[in-house]
């Protein structure tokens, strides 16, 4: 009989499942998963550090739409990728984290990188955590991460093989390898319910649709577009599903913040709402659901029951599969007649350049500092129109939310519910191995860029010609203007950095490197970056002085009541709701 240890087991479920991608992280715990994947001609991307392995298992899952996988060593290396897993969890992101651990058989002798209970560390962060105890379940307990990753609200999941386990051999004849791991059935809405919905949306007069990960991790890319043009009904995204409405198209609305806008552009507040797999929290408003008028009808379509009505009250609530739920819609929406909604979904199209107006002034200055904003808009203007953005840094993915114009799902990367920093770099040499053909740039803040700077050695080791755009403002911008905001500038504290020079470190690792001072010299840089064939790093200094308005509004009150003892008003906190006294 032919025997087979546990990594060729791994490897073949893997396989099985369409996985031909693993970003890793060298650690003996893992040869055997290695040297099985060498011969199965899996593409192995390893990086510089645990954390961005894992970010960048999380990328590939949202720049594809399929799930991620990250392969650790024990110890250190898995605990190095712990943000990176609760990133996924948080952000609803299908990733599978496997690691290595010490030997079962050495448990409580103090061995080499054992010790740590790593299944009770992430459980809390992950949708199922599970140590492998018998090589012969392998195959089967791989299948049930990928099936439980994938099903029901998407989500992180982790397999824990003790290296005993892992190099152990099974007769390959007596193993028991599920051959479905992820059924192909998911829910969809009964037909009364989707009456409910169609009656709200025919009945309003302002319409929007709400798309969110759950959308585009269904694959509904197509049916959107489909009903949103049968229907006339604008579109607006959030971060993980921006583009799956190409931004040129002419029912796109952008970002949720445009209908937030439309009452003071005096086209009127949205009356109703389609909201398709995203949560009602901080990126809708908060509880107040300052971006949702109170007033307008919600009808919310989640896979995940208990996400359906969080924050406030839903008119219709769908529990299915958000792909299966617009095929419905569209096969109920060719029976009636839609009302014209061109005017409103034209209003909505003006909104999304609001910011253009807004620092008209910077975009025409020729001064330096350069304003981040300039940056961002030069940015976009000057990378074609498939490329994939990634947005990394707090101020900087504000304003490059602001200027962004994805064309395509899976085109648009940035942050989420942890509001985790350093996934910039590891979430573009994702998009760049997911698409090898297509232009990749990551716009990172200097703060941020800091976190993950060794993976420019990852970029030019494994070919991938990154173009990365740093906005070097030489702050912790979010949080040094956040400082100025509550206590005034003489009050910083630990958010200040220098006029570092990321160009000529990012040289060393052998990639092509530029500084821009200058507002005229922006698109030109980027053209150079995107011809040279290479890694890039164009490190561009911006004014430090300009506050983002998302900080503005994050900061609260912005100052007016200092945190001093007295009576009276409140205090002021960055980020959230701010305490009474």
């Amino acid at each position: 009989m032919v025997k087979i240890d546990g990594g060729e087991m791994l490897v073949r479920m893997l396989e099985q499942e369409g996985i031909d991608t693993l970003f890793v992280l060298h650690g003996g715990h893992l040869d055997s998963i290695l040297q099985a994947a060498a011969r199965h001609d899996m593409r192995l991307i390893d990086t510089r550090h645990e954390q961005a392995a894992g970010h960048a298992a999380d990328g590939w899952a949202r720049t594809t739409g399929r799930t991620g996988v990250a392969v650790v060593t024990a110890g250190p290396g898995f605990t190095d990728c712990v943000t990176a897993i609760a990133n996924a969890y948080l952000d609803c992101v299908p990733t599978l984290f496997i690691s290595g651990a010490a030997p079962l058989r050495e448990a409580e002798t103090l061995p080499l990188q054992g010790g740590l209970d790593q299944v009770a560390i992430v459980e809390p962060i992950t949708k199922w955590a599970h140590r492998v105890t018998n090589t012969h379940r392998i195959p089967d307990l791989v299948a049930q991460a990928l099936r439980t990753a994938r099903t029901g609200r998407p989500g992180p999941v982790y397999l824990e093989v003790p290296i005993d386990v892992l190099f152990s051999m099974e007769d390959e004849e007596a193993l028991l390898t599920p051959q479905i791991a992820v059924p192909a059935a998911p829910p969809a809405p009964a037909d009364e319910v989707v009456e409910k919905a169609l009656a709200l949306l025919i009945a309003s007069e302002r319409p929007a649709i709400y798309a969110g990960g759950g959308a585009w991790f269904s694959g509904a890319g197509p049916e959107l577009l489909a009903f949103a043009e049968k229907t006339g009904i604008p579109v607006v995204m959030n971060s993980k599903a921006r583009g799956m409405v190409p931004a040129d198209h002419p029912h796109c609305g952008g970002g949720l913040a445009t209908l937030a806008m439309s009452s003071m552009a005096g086209a009127g507040p949205i009356d109703c709402l389609l909201i398709l797999g995203a949560r009602l929290g901080m990126f809708t408003g908060g509880r107040n659901n300052s971006m949702i008028p109170p007033d307008a009808s919600v009808i919310q379509v989640d896979i995940a029951p208990e996400e359906i009505g969080r924050n406030r009250d839903i008119q219709v609530g769908i529990t299915a599969d958000c792909r299966e739920a617009l095929k419905c819609f569209n096969a109920a929406a060719t029976e009636r007649d839609w009302p014209d909604r061109s005017a409103w979904r034209e209003s909505i199209g003006m909104l999304r350049g609001g910011a253009d107006m807004m620092f008209a002034d910077a975009l025409s200055s020729s001064e330096a500092p350069i304003h981040p904003y300039r940056l961002a808009h030069d940015v976009v203007a000057a990378i074609p129109p498939d490329a994939i953005v990634i947005a990394d840094g707090g101020e900087t993915a504000t304003w490059m939310e602001m200027a962004g114009a994805p064309q395509s799902g899976g085109s648009w990367l940035s942050h989420g519910y942890l509001g985790c920093l350093g996934t910039g770099m590891p979430f573009a040499i994702a998009a760049q191995v997911a698409h090898p053909g297509r232009p990749v740039v990551c716009v990172v803040g200097d703060g941020s860029v800091g976190l993950n700077f060794s993976e420019f050695d990852t970029m030019a080791r494994h070919d991938l010609p990154v173009v990365t755009v740093i906005n070097n403002d030489q702050l912790w911008g979010m949080s040094a203007h956040g400082q100025d905001l509550i206590y005034g500038q003489d009050k910083r504290v630990v958010t200040e950095l220098g006029p570092t020079r990321y160009d000529l470190a990012a040289a060393g690792f052998g990639c092509h490197a530029e500084l821009v001072e200058e507002p005229a010299e922006i698109s030109a840089a980027i053209e150079r970056a995107l011809a040279s064939g290479k890694p890039a790093c164009v490190n561009v200094m911006t004014d430090p002085s300009v506050i983002s308005p998302i900080t503005m509004m994050m900061v609260g009150s912005m100052g007016s009541e200092a945190p001093t003892d007295g009576e009276g008003g409140s205090i002021t906190i960055p980020y959230y709701e701010d305490l009474d006294r």
